[in-house]
């Protein structure tokens, strides 16, 4: 196949020369992204640019000039450059005139068979031509060419006799060819080093090792001379080596176990075989006369001495002793690594036997102690022990002995030991007479036998405790006699036994005792009292109990209040008793329960009072309307404020007006007026319907002054009340500024007090004030629970309060609502 697309053809020889010019066929190809692209053969595929191609499908040459003949085979040229005419009849000549290389000096393993190729492949032809060239024909070549090369090496900084490279450290010559003497392969007839490789690259070669190499591999495939056999090749192992050899076994070992389990049937016989693992497989053939003898050829001779079961034998005994090597070696690597076990176990031992040795010693120590205290218990004991020596021994233990003290068995060392002692100190003991007796030694021992471990306000497990069994077994039922024979109404006593004693009871004792003890007989108390006759009023012996039991007195808030209701059904207020007894409740019932409690008791009362009031400029009774401003504190403004409206200022306007239509002195109507409003307090006349009444009276005076009607005309009487009128507008213009005063610095100490930190209320506290500021009332619903929460009225609405969320009852369901819906649903 010619290559005359990628080589330019010179003359008419068509020898082809690269060529590296650019064409208009390049061009419009290179950059026109929408050419047809040539879609490679099978057979360009496999031979690449030697395969043969149509002349449809060619590439235009270079050269414009295409090979003549496509058929022939392929044509090697010399990749050197071409030489005249003259110079190749003179290398011809100079080919003849050399000797050729005898054939009886290459061996003749190595004489290469004859190469069949049909091209144009000349073997007279030694080298490549330019191979011998010197440095000042380097490149001469491209005077054929446009010197493309020469070009590009100049712009990558090639400097002419100089080396390849950034440093110039390559060869400065090329590359040169050495013709071998004959046609053998590479290496054939010794180094084939040209004196420039030896000089670029300067490797010492020992010719007499590579010759020494040569001969070494040549005699491995001559024929031995003498025809004697070769001498057989004994392979030594050392113990060293068995012993890796079964390291490794030993190692592969594990995932073999599994394989050496398999069945195997062998069928590569001539009957079938069944074997139970695959190295069986593997040693078949070295167990004699397992195969039959095959039978004796022409050429071959008969061995002169064959003894295979004795070889095999021999084979056995090797494999025997090599396993027997490989076992003593595992045996004693397995001794070796017990040894370091055992000495390890030893340094172990060792530690817990000194641990162990030193807990006797220590327990030994505390069972003298323990059995000396027992020793000091018998009842003819010359020194008996108290209880405050005993406090000292477990003192000793528990800062000596701490471990030992903290793992033994509290409990039982307690019952048996500190537990007598305490019933005898504990003998005569009167809570109420000497309430502090005990406090200190109780102390003590809780911080001798109290578990940390056990939380306090959940010790009902008294097995685990041995301080909380102490106080439940020895102390408590000295508590519960002298509760039982205690009178409610004798709080003082009580309250101080258990204030003295509420820092060392624990939480659920001293929660029992107020739940079972205490609350009971109030409860009961609380029932058999009788307002009307009763002279020891019932707040002097509930409110001591307001710190220790708190929200727990609620339920009794109820009762308390309707016998307080039903004392009142009869009073009248000119008896000014009914507030001595009221008002200590007023901070203890919560504010809306108060109110609705006064305006269905007290309230009432006021309004018929106020009704029955008489008001006589000239003879004015004040009894009437000074009992109910004395009621003031006790009820809220807007209650008072609507009985005044009601009650009180109809009858005062009224009586104002019949008097400035009959002539009256503008004076002592001054003073009337002046007179009736000092009555009032402040907090009073700052409410706005107060104040409507009294303008409005201002304003009946000025058209009364002002109007023409009547002949006469006091002197200077619409002056007064203009004046007047001025003075007292101007005084409630000061008095409100004022509050608008206070109120800004009211709310500016709150948002300090806020940002400082201030306590937060719970969500029941919250709906409180809510209740408050809409005067709605929100009250407990007394023995009534939902689930264990207790039920509340919101208004008419029944609701209970569960993790901060307000609940409804519904009619099948309680429903979930917020704070704002349900003052809605109230109102």
């Amino acid at each position: 196949m010619s290559m005359s697309h990628l080589y330019g053809t010179d003359g008419d020889d068509g020898v082809e020369m690269e060529s590296f010019e650019v064409s208009d066929w390049d061009l419009q190809n290179e950059f026109n992204p929408h050419r047809q692209r040539h879609r490679q053969t099978k057979e360009e595929a496999t031979y690449g640019v030697w395969a043969e191609r149509d002349s449809d499908e060619e590439r235009p040459s270079f050269g414009g000039k295409r090979s003549r003949d496509y058929s022939a085979p392929v044509s090697f040229v010399s990749a050197g450059l071409r030489k005249a005419a003259a110079e190749e009849l003179s290398d011809e000549d100079s080919d003849d005139d050399e000797k050729p290389v005898k054939q009886e000096e290459i061996p003749k393993e190595f004489v290469p068979k004859k190469l069949k190729t049909g091209g144009n492949f000349k073997p007279s032809q030694k080298g490549f031509v330019g191979g011998s060239k010197s440095f000042v024909d380097f490149g001469s070549w491209e005077r054929h060419t446009k010197g493309i090369g020469q070009k590009l090496l100049q712009k990558m900084g090639y400097v002419p006799g100089r080396g390849l490279g950034k440093n110039a450290q390559g060869i400065i010559n090329p590359i040169e060819a050495k013709q071998r003497k004959g046609k053998g392969a590479v290496g054939a007839y010794g180094s084939e080093r040209t004196p420039q490789s030896l000089q670029d690259f300067p490797v010492v070669d020992s010719d007499e090792e590579t010759e020494e190499e040569f001969q070494k591999e040549l005699s491995q495939w001559r024929k031995d001379p003498n025809g004697g056999k070769k001498k057989p090749k004994y392979s030594y192992k050392t113990v060293e080596e068995l012993k890796a050899k079964g390291r490794i076994s030993k190692q592969l070992a594990a995932p073999q176990k599994e394989l050496s389990q398999v069945k195997v049937i062998d069928m590569t016989g001539r009957e079938q075989k069944v074997y139970y693992s695959y190295s069986q497989i593997s040693h078949k053939h070295n167990i004699p006369d397992d195969n039959p003898q095959q039978p004796l050829g022409k050429d071959s001779k008969p061995q002169g001495f064959a003894l295979p079961e004795l070889e095999h034998n021999l084979q056995l005994l090797i494999d025997i002793t090599e396993q027997e090597i490989i076992q003593s070696d595992r045996q004693l690597q397995y001794e070796r690594d017990m040894v370091v076990n055992l000495s390890h176990e030893i340094q172990k031992m060792a530690e817990v036997l000194s641990h162990e040795e030193k807990a006797i010693s220590n327990l030994s120590k505390v069972l003298d102690m323990v059995e000396e205290c027992e020793r000091r218990m018998q009842p003819g004991c010359e020194n008996p022990l108290t209880l405050d020596e005993c406090a000292k021994i477990f003192e000793t233990l528990q800062d000596k002995y701490y471990e030992e003290y903290r793992m033994s068995d509290r409990v039982d060392l307690a019952v048996a030991i500190v537990y007598p002692l305490m019933k005898e100190y504990f003998k005569n003991w009167d809570p109420l007479k000497d309430c502090t007796y005990g406090t200190e030694i109780i102390a003590k021992w809780k911080s001798l036998l109290e578990n940390d471990q056990l939380l306090s306000h959940s010790g009902q497990d008294l097995s685990t405790d041995a301080f909380h069994r102490l106080m439940w077994e020895i102390w408590m039922p000295y508590v519960r006699n002298i509760v039982a024979r205690w009178q409610p109404r004798n709080c003082g006593s009580m309250v101080d036994f258990l204030d003295s004693w509420v820092n060392v009871v624990p939480v659920w004792i001293l929660d029992n005792i107020l739940d079972q003890l205490i609350f009971p007989k109030l409860q009961k108390e609380v029932e058999s009292w009788n307002p009307l006759t009763d002279t020891v009023p019932i707040h002097s012996w509930i409110h001591p109990w307001l710190p220790l039991m708190q929200a727990r007195l609620e339920p009794l808030y109820s009762p308390i209040r309707n016998k307080l209701a039903n004392a009142l059904q009869k009073w009248h207020p000119s008896d000014s008793s009914a507030k001595l007894i009221l008002q200590p409740w007023k901070d203890v019932f919560t504010p809306g329960s108060w109110e609705a409690f006064m305006v269905k008791n007290i309230v009432p009362k006021l309004g018929m009072c106020l009704n029955e009031l008489i008001i006589n400029p000239h003879q004015q009774h004040m009894d009437a309307f000074y009992w109910v401003i004395d009621w003031e504190g006790m009820i809220s403004v807007s209650s008072l404020v609507g009985l005044l409206e009601k009650h009180f200022f109809p009858k005062w306007l009224q009586v104002l007006c019949s008097w400035l239509s009959n002539s009256p002195n503008y004076e002592e109507i001054t003073k009337w007026y002046l007179g009736w409003k000092s009555m009032f307090s402040d907090q009073v006349l700052a409410h706005p319907s107060i104040k409507d009444k009294f303008n409005e009276a201002l304003d009946i005076m000025n058209r009364a002054v002002s109007s023409s009607v009547g002949g006469y005309m006091q002197p200077g009487a619409r002056e007064n009340i203009a004046y007047l009128t001025h003075t007292e507008r101007r005084k409630d213009f000061q008095y409100e500024a004022m509050q608008e005063r206070r109120e800004a610095e009211n709310m500016a100490q709150r948002g300090i007090g806020a940002a400082a930190g201030s306590v937060p209320m719970n969500f029941k506290d919250l709906i409180q004030t809510k209740a408050e500021e809409h005067n709605i009332v929100f009250m407990p619903v007394i023995g009534k629970r939902h689930e264990g929460k207790q039920l509340y009225t919101f208004g008419r609405i029944v609701i209970y309060i569960d993790r901060g969320v307000v609940f409804v009852q519904g009619e099948k369901t309680w429903v979930p609502t917020s704070l704002q819906s349900l003052i809605d649903m109230a109102k």
